[in-house]
C-alpha cells in the first residue's frame, strides 16, 4: 500500500474533486468518520457543512484541508468495501485523525485499486493538528503496520508506475480532449515533481506538453494582481483557445504557490547540476566533430532535453536543460559560462568551422585514435597506439632503385 498526502486551502475544491468523480460514474462515497449519519444518507451540503463548520473554529489556519489517497497493488483489486473501510479507519487512527470528520471515496479511474480520504486538520476544540513531517513520522509507520496487519502487498514490492504519477506521455491537443482536464493532468505531474526556480524554467518543461504559464505584462489586469493563467499551445507553439486561471485547478498552481517552491527547489537541485555538465562535456569529448543538432540528440540519449530560446530573427539567446532522470531544470548560465547559450554555441561553432574547412582532408593521428576507440568492439585491437604506428608510418624499401640514380663504380686498374 502506498499513502500519498496532499494539503490545501479549499474544502469545497477538495470535496468537488471527489463528488465530480461520482457524477461521472468513476467513484463512490463508501464511508465516513464522525458524521451524524451513514455515508449513503449524506447530501453534498451535509458533507461540506460539517467540514467547513469545524474548520471555522480556528480561522488562523489557512491550509486546513487534507486529501489522502491509499493505493493498493493491482492484485488487490477484489478488496471488499468492508475491508477498505477498516483499513481507512485504522490509518486515520494511527496518524492522529481518528476523531476528525472525514469521508471515504472509492475511485475506479486508474489501473490500480485506491481510495481517497478527505478531512481537515482543525479539531473540535479549535486546536490545529500539526502536519509538519506527517508523512515521514506518522504515515510511513502506519502504512507498514497496516500492510502487516491486513496482509497487503508492501509498497516496496509494487511497481512504481502502478501507484505513482508518471511523466505525461501525450501532449495537450486542443479540441481533441477536455482542455482543462488535459492541462491539469500535466500540471499535477510537472509542478509537483520537477525542480525549477523560475517561471521560464517551469515553462521550459510545460511547453514540451503544449502548455504555457503566463503572468501577463505589467500593465495587464492579470499582471497588476500578480495572477497566473495557463494556455494550451498548438504544435507550432502558438496559443489557442481561452486561457484558464491557475486558481481554477484543484492543486492551485498560482504564482504565489509556485514562488514558494523556488527557494526549496534551488537547494534540492544543486547536487544534480554535475550530471548535465558531465553529459555536455562527454558529448564534446567523445565526438570528433559535433554541432548543435548533434549535441541536442546526444543529450536526449541521456534523458536531457535542450530548450533553445530564440528572438524574432531566429538567433539563439538562451538555453535551458531539462534532466528528466533527476527532474531538475537548469538555465545554461547557472551551470557555468561554458554551458550558457553563448558558451555552447561557441564550442559548436569551432567544430562547425573545422567541418567546413576540412572537406576531404586526411584524419589526424588523434582523430584516428578516437575512431578506433569507438569501433574497437568490432575490431578487437589490443594496443591502439602500436596499431597506429604500423598503420600510418611511412614504409621505406630499398630493394629497388631506379638505374638512373645508381652511381656507377669505377673499376680499379
Amino acid at each position: 500500500m502506498v499513502a500519498i498526502i496532499k494539503t490545501g486551502y479549499s474544502i469545497r475544491a477538495m470535496l468537488n474533486y471527489n463528488e465530480n468523480k461520482i457524477k461521472k460514474g468513476k467513484a463512490e462515497c463508501i464511508g465516513q468518520g464522525n458524521y451524524p449519519v451513514d455515508a449513503e444518507r449524506l447530501t453534498y451540503e451535509m458533507k461540506l457543512n460539517r467540514l467547513e463548520k469545524q474548520s471555522k473554529l480556528n480561522e488562523n489556519v489557512k491550509r486546513h484541508t487534507m486529501h489522502i489517497s491509499l493505493n493498493f497493488d493491482p492484485s488487490e483489486a477484489s478488496l471488499p468495501k468492508e475491508k477498505l473501510l477498516e483499513i481507512a479507519g485504522n490509518y486515520m487512527d494511527r496518524i492522529g485523525f481518528g476523531n476528525q470528520p472525514y469521508l471515504i471515496y472509492q475511485h475506479r479511474d486508474a489501473g490500480h485499486p485506491h481510495i481517497h480520504i478527505t478531512s481537515i486538520n482543525v479539531q473540535d476544540n479549535g486546536k490545529r493538528i500539526a502536519m509538519h513531517n506527517i508523512g515521514k513520522d506518522k504515515s510511513e509507520p502506519a502504512r507498514k503496520e497496516i500492510e502487516q496487519a491486513f496482509n497487503l502487498v508492501k509498497a516496496e514490492n509494487q511497481k512504481k508506475n502502478e501507484y505513482k504519477p508518471e511523466p505525461v506521455s501525450v501532449r495537450v491537443q486542443y479540441g481533441k480532449a477536455e482542455t482543462k482536464k488535459a492541462i491539469e493532468n500535466v500540471l499535477n505531474f510537472v509542478v509537483n515533481n520537477y525542480k525549477y526556480t523560475s517561471l521560464p524554467e517551469l515553462n521550459a518543461v510545460l511547453k514540451l506538453y503544449n502548455i504555457e504559464a503566463d503572468k501577463g505584462n505589467e500593465n495587464s489586469r492579470i499582471g497588476k494582481h500578480n495572477g497566473l493563467q495557463y494556455h494550451a499551445l498548438d504544435e507550432k507553439g502558438n496559443r489557442v483557445g481561452v486561457p484558464i486561471k491557475a486558481s481554477r485547478f484543484y492543486d492551485k498552481p498560482t504564482l504565489k504557490n509556485l514562488e514558494k517552491k523556488y527557494a526549496v527547489n534551488e537547494i534540492k537541485k544543486q547536487p544534480n547540476k554535475s550530471r548535465i555538465k558531465n553529459a555536455i562535456d562527454t558529448a564534446f569529448r567523445k565526438n570528433i566533430i559535433i554541432i548543435m543538432p548533434q549535441l541536442v540528440k546526444q543529450l536526449q540519449k541521456e534523458g536531457i532535453d535542450t530548450v533553445l530560446r530564440k528572438n524574432d530573427e531566429g538567433l539563439v539567446y538562451g538555453v535551458t536543460f531539462i534532466d528528466h532522470k533527476t527532474k531538475c531544470v537548469f538555465n545554461g548560465s547557472s551551470i557555468g559560462k561554458e554551458y550558457s547559450a553563448k558558451g555552447v554555441q561557441g564550442r559548436c561553432n569551432i567544430n562547425q568551422q573545422i567541418l567546413q574547412t576540412r572537406q576531404d582532408a586526411s584524419y589526424s593521428r588523434r582523430e584516428l585514435a578516437e575512431i578506433l576507440k569507438e569501433y574497437n568492439n568490432f575490431m578487437n585491437i589490443k594496443d591502439i597506439t602500436k596499431f597506429l604506428d604500423v598503420f600510418i608510418r611511412v614504409e621505406t624499401n630499398n630493394e629497388y632503385i631506379d638505374k638512373n640514380f645508381i652511381r656507377r663504380r669505377k673499376r680499379r686498374i
